[in-house]
């Protein structure tokens, strides 16, 4: 078979997207295709919606050329407080203080604007030579020992490797047999943003409550305003079914009860979105000539805000296995892939579904533990400094 190509992915996404512009940029021949059109992908307004890359996984964005090209700036994460507490009652006194100049002059990470992540990958793909883009487009894929045929309407490519970065739907992973375990939560996740009258100093508040997390991420300004944050919260499904309904007004109150007043009086900005929870882990990441990569291959509960971090450090280990590589889907090569991502994505899954167990319950002796366990880590700087370098991804 001759290869037109080293490597197809299929799925445009953040981590497929970025993914492709990092092997391209290495000198790869990568064929992307996705069903939707990039372009609607942007949003040309602000929508509140936000990721939190860790410093770990900066280093597939500055690969793939678009941590320089990203038209909103990055707003660096210095500070984390974890705290516990009830809606509308003052957080515990017994908290958790991470600050990252205690392991470095690196922040714990970033807040960027997804529809500037959008941006930058669809402009970098149409300036890289080494990619062809097909999308909207379906591609049918077949796999052999000797290679991959994808065929993509009248056309037909060929390549070493085909990379399912196809969301948790994968229709490749289920082409492929692989099975995938799945975890309900019956939860669901509330995302928006807000303006508030005092700074954030660029410090990320993680505050437990009985219904799920509350998280306060970190934005850069903008022209309309001097102080934003993400707001990124988890409740019981019927509970964010609820919230769904009301009106700006008493949806900011709302957050109001959950966030607190240390950043004075806030404001709802953008739209408010709300996801379903679910944790899922598929039994393997590789097939005849497969990968999975993203959310193909995992999905975690949004308590640590990894979940496109361990995407993206999928993407970051398959571009090192296959920048030296003659086959990029040689057997040796996907075993290294999948003994490199698996165990610590498995791992993740693990700490951040034993997260929510422990602090989403209202259970007054749990909650007195779990203050009490806050305060004894605080009190131990070599565990802090475990914790700060793994939420940094070193």
């Amino acid at each position: 078979m001759d290869m037109t190509h080293d490597i197809a992915i299929i799925g445009a996404g953040p981590v497929g997207g970025a993914l492709t512009c990092a092997l391209a940029a290495g000198g790869k021949r990568v064929l992307l295709v996705d069903r939707a059109a990039l372009p609607p992908m942007e949003h040309p307004d602000f929508d509140g919606r936000a990721y939190a890359i860790a410093a770990g996984s900066r280093r597939l964005l500055e690969a793939a050329g678009l941590w320089d090209a990203l038209p909103f700036p990055p707003c660096a994460i210095r500070q984390i407080a974890v705290t516990d507490g009830k809606p509308g009652r003052p957080a515990s006194p017994l908290r958790l203080d991470f600050d990252a100049a205690d392991v470095g002059d690196e922040a714990f990470g970033w807040i960027i604007e997804a529809r500037g992540l959008r941006i930058a990958i669809n402009r970098r793909l149409h300036a890289l030579e080494g990619v062809t883009l097909r999308a909207p487009a379906e591609a049918v894929v077949t796999r052999t020992a000797d290679g991959v045929r994808i065929a993509v309407g009248g056309e037909v490519f060929a390549a070493q490797l085909v990379v399912a970065a196809d969301g948790r739907g994968s229709a490749l992973r289920g082409q492929a047999g692989i099975p995938v375990t799945r975890i309900p939560y019956r939860q669901s996740a509330v995302v928006c943003a807000i303006a508030h009258e005092l700074p954030h100093e660029g410090v990320a508040l993680e505050h437990f409550l009985p219904g799920g997390p509350f998280a306060q991420l970190p934005m850069s300004a903008t022209e309309d305003y001097a102080h934003l944050s993400a707001i990124v919260f988890t409740d019981a499904t019927g509970v964010v079914e609820r919230l769904g309904e009301l009106d700006d007004a008493r949806f900011t109150a709302e957050v109001e009860k959950r966030l607190g007043g240390h950043l004075g009086g806030i404001k709802l900005i953008g739209k408010r979105w709300t996801y379903p929870l679910s944790a899922m882990h598929a039994a393997r990441y590789t097939a005849e000539r497969l990968v999975l990569v993203g959310d193909s291959a995992h999905g975690i509960h949004p308590i640590a805000g990894q979940g496109l971090n361990l995407g993206l450090r999928d993407a970051l280990a398959l571009l090192e296995l296959c920048g030296p590589a003659g086959d990029c889907g040689a057997p040796a090569l996907l075993a290294a892939y999948q003994a490199a991502r698996r165990p610590a994505n498995l791992a993740m899954l693990a700490a951040t579904d034993a997260l929510d167990r422990l602090f989403s319950t209202g259970n007054p002796a749990v909650r007195l533990a779990r203050d009490l366990g806050l305060a004894a880590v605080n009190r131990m700087p070599r565990l802090k400094r475990r914790f700060m370098l793994a939420a940094m991804g070193r």
